[in-house]
């Protein structure tokens, strides 16, 4: 009987001989048997909170997270479905679960290993980098190797293992805009966070390399939000220099510049990836442009204008202040979640969710798009949510 590691590392072994090598680039229909993710805050399903001390909840285990759609808070940062839910519920299948901490939890049609404050670099790294955060060390590389250690549990044999990845929706965050995130938060200059742009894109392409060794087929790789119209770095970067704001939405200019740069960047990698394996689909999700032109048109969308304030917040312009977080006990939430772009500050309402989700499935916001053609019609039309007639052409 072999042991237990012996059997992982012959798992990932045999796995590599299922890539096959003359499939066409192209998105050809597929029908997903399961996601695979990976990711942060804006994909966690649970994680985080299945890894907290029961005794000391942090604030996200409180209403009203999660008040819109579970009633209850399950560890999603939002009212409600993030969109690795709406995707799931698109292709007809159950909500991913959390892999950390669940018990007992179903994998067969999905796992998840996206933690809320993971970083695509790795902490030691960014600390010697002068960038100290609180929240987790599970970055991406910590993920990739759970999943690795997971395959005996996740699918068993070497062959069930290699049907898995071929037929798995594997899911690449967003990923590395919060390494961003923690450097700014830190002081740093903008020159500096530059600097880690190669480095995270570099990180987010080894494991996508990774994971194609191991028979990964279909990739979803998500950029990053523009950070300019977040709440946080709004309130963090407020200044009297009218300049700063882009005069159509109210955002930092200079924040989504850095955000389009990082985008660019990554597009540049996935295209030479997709180069090198021709027989793989590499998917790029344009999380930026899908949620900033509800920023420049929120009326079209069923949202209040100028949305760039929290929903769940308090103090500021922006409803938000870093010393009072939604879920404690001064916090309030908006009456209507669903007229809110921002959540708390740092992450969306599901109803942005849910339209950045339909942007990426049905269009125009993966490249190359995705082809449905070969779905039944039950799940092509399968509701993503209450706004969706609102976005069909736009």
């Amino acid at each position: 009987m072999a042991s237990p590691i012996l059997m992982k590392v012959l798992i990932v072994i045999c796995l590599s001989t299922f890539v096959v090598t003359n499939v066409s680039s192209e998105t050809q229909c597929r029908e997903f048997k399961s996601i695979i993710s990976f990711g942060d805050s804006n994909a966690d399903t649970g994680n985080l909170l299945g890894l907290s001390d029961p005794n000391n909840l942090p604030h996200f285990a409180f209403p009203p997270y999660g008040e819109t759609f579970f009633h209850h808070p399950t560890g999603r940062f939002s009212n409600g479905r993030v969109i690795i839910g709406f995707i799931a519920e698109f292709l007809g299948l159950p909500l991913v679960p959390p892999f950390y901490g669940s018990q007992n939890a179903n994998f067969e049609k999905g796992v998840n290993f996206a933690v809320a404050g993971a970083t695509a670099l790795e902490r030691s790294f960014l600390e010697e980098r002068g960038i100290h955060f609180p929240c987790t060390n599970l970055s991406l590389g910590v993920q990739l190797r759970s999943f690795i250690e997971s395959l005996p549990k996740l699918c068993g044999s070497p062959s069930d293992c290699g049907d898995m990845m071929e037929n798995a929706l594997i899911l690449m965050g967003e990923i590395g805009g919060t390494d961003y995130n923690y450097a700014f938060l830190a002081g740093q200059s903008i020159e500096e966070v530059k600097e880690l742009i190669p480095l995270v894109i570099t990180t987010i392409s080894y494991a996508i390399k990774e994971l194609i060794g191991m028979g990964g087929r279909t990739f979803l790789v998500p950029g990053d939000f523009p950070l300019g119209c977040s709440a946080i770095y709004l309130t963090s970067y407020q200044t009297s220099d009218m300049e700063a704001y882009d005069p159509s939405t109210g955002c930092l200019t200079w924040l989504n510049k850095f955000g389009e740069n990082h985008d660019e960047q990554l597009q540049a990698e996935l295209n030479r990836l997709q180069k090198l394996y021709p027989h793989v689909n590499i998917i790029y999700a344009d999380y930026y442009k899908a949620l900033l032109r509800i920023y420049q048109e929120p009326a079209k969308f069923g949202f209040m204008n100028r949305p760039l304030s929290a929903c769940c917040g308090v103090g500021g312009p922006y409803n938000f202040t870093s010393f009072w977080q939604c879920g404690d006990d001064v916090v309030e939430a908006c009456s209507d979640p669903s007229k809110y772009v921002t959540w708390d500050g740092v992450h969306m309402t599901e109803a942005a969710y849910s339209l950045i989700s339909e942007g990426i499935l049905k269009g125009p916001y993966a490249v190359p798009p995705f082809d449905w053609s070969c779905l039944s019609s039950e799940i092509k039309d399968n509701g993503l949510s209450e706004k969706k007639n609102r976005l069909m052409n736009h």
